[in-house]
């Protein structure tokens, strides 16, 4: 199943996400600028567009193995952080200048150790990411990006004032806005569409410049808005997980016949559901109280279950969804524990659900068809 449309933008915007070191990233080095890697959707990007630098979310696009970062990490670590830090040791990475890495969770956590130890990155630090979602988390990461600000500001001999964040702010917003847009069209009873070209629009903005991108959405919107839409569809999906940024999985999904129409995805609709409230008078705390209460969780967040099981019922209320697929990557504790979890609310709504674990690299093809079509057949037999 493909998009139907013929569209300038999303062509750029697919290329974009499919490579590493795309164009965009090329002609902002070679413009003099500085890219900070980050590897978590917790990550406050604003911070860095602020500074004057380009922020790139991590990701192993084009990966083949993992015969370097094995002498760092087991085989049953998680396998992103393997292939991703194996780019890194490759120099598949080497256009980075920086790197923030959060505590976001153990695989993560370890990737510092071995990137200041291996890397001559000239900047490299460790934010630590509360796994509570109060008041007192708000003031501490805060303080965390209070500390951060200082440490660049000092590095990279600049000033990241108040209103250079606020106006980051709003960029970074104006995307959020046109992503929940693109999401809208995907409601419609024959979306304009697919949804592994919706992924890979939501992954090229991690990785290029948020006006420049901000444009380029704009006119794909424009696009869509005159598209026929996609009606050979079997079943409205949605698919929920963790880290996902390659838009062939979705691919392999809709080769089955059915149209992925919306997620609960770390590089989907959780990055831009809400905005950043620009009510705040102190921006840091706007930042903070954004990324550590008021965005959709993952389940590293204690105590938020609740929330996160009425976003999942919500959306497919919104999106008319059929049924559910929970795709995680393989020896992720926090998912692991979220599938035991939402069986039961899944059962409770009456929804089909499917829960795939997988790796990062896209294996097992066959097999990934054989049960998608199986659970396809599960939904028709409902109606």
């Amino acid at each position: 199943m493909e998009t139907s449309i013929s569209s300038k933008p999303l062509q750029t915007l697919k290329e974009t996400a499919g490579t590493l070191e795309n164009p965009h990233i090329r002609q902002w080095k070679e413009d003099g600028g500085k890219v900070v890697g980050y590897y978590c959707s917790s990550f406050p990007q604003e911070l860095i567009t602020a500074a004057g630098l380009l922020p790139f979310r991590m990701r192993a696009t084009g990966s083949k193995g993992t015969e370097l970062s094995d002498s760092c990490f087991s085989t049953i670590n998680c396998s992103f952080v393997r292939h991703s830090f194996n780019c890194v040791l490759k120099g598949d990475l080497d256009f980075l200048d920086g790197m923030v890495v959060l505590n976001s969770c153990d695989n993560v956590r370890r990737v510092f150790d071995h990137w200041v130890r291996r890397i001559p990155t000239p900047f490299v630090r460790m934010m630590s990411l509360p796994r509570k979602a109060q008041e007192a988390q708000v003031e501490w990461f805060r303080e965390e990006l209070s500390g951060l600000k200082s440490e660049m500001e000092k590095h990279f001999r600049i000033e990241i004032t108040d209103d250079a964040i606020l106006k980051a702010i709003e960029q970074h917003n104006l995307t959020r806005s046109l992503q929940r847009k693109l999401y809208e069209f995907r409601k419609l009873s024959k979306p304009p569409i697919t949804g592994a070209d919706s992924l890979a629009v939501t992954v090229a903005g991690t990785a290029m410049p948020v006006t420049q991108y901000n444009q380029l959405l704009s006119g794909l919107l424009e696009d869509l808005a005159g598209a026929e839409g996609i009606s050979d569809h079997s079943a409205r999906v949605m698919v929920m997980g963790g880290e996902l940024d390659n838009p062939g999985l979705l691919e392999v999904i809709e080769g089955q016949g059915a149209l992925v129409v919306t997620d609960s995805l770390c590089f989907g609709s959780r990055m831009f559901w809400k905005d950043i409230d620009l009510n705040n008078a102190d921006p840091l705390t706007a930042l903070s109280r954004y990324y550590v209460v008021d965005r959709p969780s993952c389940p590293r967040v204690f105590g938020m279950y609740e929330a996160r099981s009425q976003f999942v019922k919500e959306m497919i209320r919104d999106f008319k969804v059929d049924g559910v697929i929970l795709e995680r990557l393989a020896f992720c504790d926090f998912w692991g524990f979220e599938q035991f979890t939402i069986q039961n609310d899944f059962k409770d709504w009456d929804i089909p659900l499917l829960m795939l674990d997988r790796e990062y690299m896209l294996t097992g093809v066959g097999q990934l068809r054989t049960r998608v079509q199986a659970f396809l057949e599960t939904i028709a037999g409902r109606e």
